[in-house]
């Protein structure tokens, strides 16, 4: 951020350089990182997905359908979910097909949050251009009221899509691997009380940024660090 769009990208370009070939004179990031690969076993293209996603957030772009959004958030989310099971030494299989629904529902969330931040921020919109149009909305009218039914309509949508892979994580987590996955379900949780305040709030996103107050997290880590602790 603050950099120039091309600055931003043969830095990235770099970066998959270096995954790809190997860094001539790897920096301190860099090596560390390299090591970390081949430590866990972390499969190239794991990396260079992330690296795409973040080369889709330099210029402002449009998602037409739900398809071209999941794309995207596997790129940014899912992808560094299936990283961390990895480094968390998790062992079940069922660890990755629930890193990839968490990271999804993450994503989804954060998408519901940032509406008016990113809308602010170079007029970024990610929610799909299909959504819009289902709900009678076009791009052209934004920022919308917050109370307009249609705003609410298709944030309605958006939250039950979030609310629908939250479900799909809770499904899907390996007991086995409890513990090592404790830090993604005290973040799962979090982030799932966040949508929760914004749908009771009306998503009053061009207003406000929400967040889960500080004791309400501390609960969460509690409840979950315990859990995690149980035999």
């Amino acid at each position: 951020p603050g950099l120039p769009a091309e600055t931003r990208r043969a830095a990235l370009d770099a970066w998959a350089r270096g995954l790809e070939h190997g860094f001539e004179n790897p920096d301190e990031m860099q090596a560390a990182i390299t090591e970390i690969r081949g430590r866990y076993r972390i499969p190239n293209e794991l990396l260079l997905a992330i690296i795409n996603g973040c080369r889709a957030d330099i210029d402002p772009r449009r998602f037409a359908t739900w398809d071209d959004l999941d794309a995207y958030i596997w790129k940014v989310s899912c992808a560094v979910g299936l990283i961390s099971v990895r480094i968390f030494g998790c062992r079940s299989e069922g660890a990755a097909p629930f890193a990839e629904a968490l990271g999804r529902a993450l994503q989804l969330t954060n998408i519901a949050r940032d509406v008016g931040e990113d809308w602010e921020n170079g007029r970024r919109l990610y929610l799909p251009l299909e959504l819009l149009e289902k709900h009678g909305l076009s791009e052209g009218e934004f920022p919308v009221a917050s109370s307009d039914p249609r705003f609410q309509r298709v944030m309605g949508e958006l939250a039950d899509r979030a609310g629908a892979a939250f479900a799909e994580a809770d499904r899907l987590f390996p007991g086995s691997d409890r513990r090592p996955l404790a830090p993604a379900r005290i973040m799962g949780a979090i982030y799932h009380s966040l949508l929760r305040r914004m749908r009771g709030d009306r998503f009053r996103v061009f207003e406000k940024r929400y967040r889960v107050p500080t004791p309400a997290k501390a609960l969460i880590l509690i409840r979950h660090s315990l859990a995690a602790r149980l035999p």
